[in-house]
């Protein structure tokens, strides 16, 4: 089976290839390309590959940009360091990804799923328009700073300095890692998008914690999760059966 690597890291490159003819030494690795540019111009005369892994960062751009610029025929595997929310949005437009770092066993899974499915298609212009939103709306700027009214001063508190934000007798109180206390005007679903979800996660209804707070994570009954914090609170924080296995994802991510 011919592949084309598209991947703008070397060790990448090369630790996929690795991969690939571990798994099944018929792969052959035709070409590796490192750029929008570098595909654009391969992928117009070139599209004799069975199988495409395609890194989403490249050195010039978005590689969903190639697809704006020239129709791809090629099945693609994304390989892509986001996210589990951004995992969501690839499983709705029914394209295939591997989470980095690679594991062996699920890149074969994936060559073995897509010998089984046979796919013979390309990706549609509704499915890159749909993902290039997703990144566009991933890569936008969220909340450094609270300006918090405190003792009849406004104070600039900075979002790296917050270890949760947690509601106390129906107030939003954010905690510093110095352990100091102070509300917050909004309710927890606002702070939830204006926070970077790569750093902060919706424990439950009553909290939401940065994952530099995060000391421990105990197993509880039905399946649910206690979760440790520093500085400690004075509120059990629980995890429900329904979130565990997504918020263990975001931790090990």
């Amino acid at each position: 089976m011919n592949v084309v690597i598209v991947e703008d890291e070397l060790a990448a490159s090369d630790n996929l290839t690795y991969l690939l003819q571990h798994i099944d030494s018929t792969i052959k690795v035709i070409k590796v390309l490192d750029s929008v540019k570098a595909s654009v111009a391969y992928f117009s005369k070139n599209q004799n590959a069975e199988l495409v892994f395609m890194d989403i960062h490249l050195a010039d751009g978005i590689s969903f940009e190639i697809f704006e610029q020239i129709p791809m025929t090629v099945p693609v595997i994304f390989t892509t360091a986001y996210n589990q929310y951004t995992l969501k949005a690839f499983k709705v437009n029914s394209i295939d990804y591997l989470l980095k770092p690679l594991d062996q066993d699920e890149l074969a899974d994936a060559i073995q799923q897509f010998k089984e499915q046979k796919k013979e298609k390309g990706i549609a212009n509704d499915q890159i328009k749909g993902l290039l939103d997703l990144v566009k709306e991933k890569e936008r700027t969220y909340k450094t700073t609270f300006l918090i009214n405190h003792r009849d001063q406004l104070i600039p508190l900075k979002t790296v300095d917050i270890a949760y934000f947690l509601i106390d007798t129906g107030v939003v109180k954010a905690t510093t890692f110095d352990n100091k206390s102070y509300a917050i005007d909004g309710k927890l679903e606002e702070l939830e998008e204006e926070l970077d979800p790569n750093n902060f996660y919706r424990i439950n209804r009553q909290c939401i914690l940065r994952r530099d707070a995060l000391s421990k994570i105990k197993q509880y009954f039905n399946g649910k999760l206690i979760v440790e914090v520093r500085p400690v609170s004075k509120e059990q924080i629980v995890v429900s059966k329904a979130k565990a296995g997504d918020f263990k994802t975001w931790v090990a991510n």
